[in-house]
């Protein structure tokens, strides 16, 4: 029990109880770093850049996730029905991107965005059309839903997947000697026994959209324009950290979206288990 303890304390604890601690502090050329309580805190709050990149995680979060979850849905149930060929090429194929690195795939896409240099940029040329810029500052969240879309719709897809196999057959029996069409048995069997799938697919969604980072972050030499150091609040504590040398204010951001990301979480697992029950 000891080892055990002393582990956690060091691999777990020991990173948030330090991220805390520097967040009461702040640093000054002149002065240097003294003790300031909860004031970073009080400037996060009222931090417009700091609102500004939730703002755009929310949205990114209510739009992305509902289409990458429903999309993996839709092909596990597909894939599960039995009636798709070849249907081990179809789940090997959608979960490969998910093997592909998050920078490799940020920086393939990257280049497939380019209207200059790009495929984008190529089809312009080859038809004499005008396709509006996936990486200009209207379409480039909606750019990065869709890498992120392309890379975990297989993980997914595996989550429903697994769950989808282990239901007794017996029920799908019992359906059909009762006549139950295939909607009848998605919509009554089907959904309620992965429920509990649904729910841990959707918290881990939501945990992966507040940790949106590398794909701005690749992206952001192909679009200064469109990704500012402020684009998502975990790009904000990088830059703050590693660009502005202000690690005090950038712990902050980082305490803080922990904070909102566990109590999010929290809600979804909770109305989860309420309506499992």
């Amino acid at each position: 029990m000891g080892p055990f303890m002393a582990v956690f304390a060091l691999v777990f604890l020991a990173p948030i109880a330090y991220s805390i601690y520097i967040s009461l502090f702040k640093t000054r050329l002149i002065g240097g770093t003294s003790f300031v309580g909860l004031e970073n805190y009080q400037q996060a709050l009222t931090d417009p850049n700091f609102w500004d990149g939730l703002a755009r995680v929310a949205i990114f979060l209510v739009v992305q996730v509902p289409i990458m979850l429903g999309i993996a849905l839709l092909a596990a149930l597909a894939i599960d029905s039995g009636r798709l060929h070849a249907a081990g090429f179809f789940r090997i194929t959608i979960f490969l991107p998910y093997a592909v690195p998050a920078v490799v795939a940020a920086i393939m896409w990257g280049f497939m965005y380019g209207n200059q240099f790009g495929l984008v940029g190529n089809i312009n040329e080859a038809f004499g059309i005008s396709i509006p810029a996936p990486l200009g500052p209207d379409w480039i969240l909606a750019s990065i839903g869709n890498i992120v879309t392309w890379e975990f719709v297989g993980y997914n897809m595996l989550i429903f997947y697994s769950a989808l196999r282990v239901i007794p057959s017996s029920l799908y029996e019992a359906a059909e000697i009762d006549g139950a069409g295939q909607f009848r048995i998605i919509r009554s069997i089907k959904l309620p026994a992965i429920r509990g799938a649904l729910v841990i697919a959707t918290i881990f969604s939501i945990i992966g959209s507040f940790q949106l980072f590398t794909e701005p972050s690749i992206l952001q030499k192909l679009a200064p324009n469109a990704i500012t150091t402020f684009f998502t609040p975990n790009y904000y504590a990088y830059s703050l950290s590693f660009n502005g040398q202000q690690y005090n204010y950038s712990a902050t951001i980082a305490i803080i979206m922990g904070l909102v990301t566990m109590l999010v979480a929290y809600v979804i697992q909770l109305r989860g288990m309420r309506k499992e029950s």
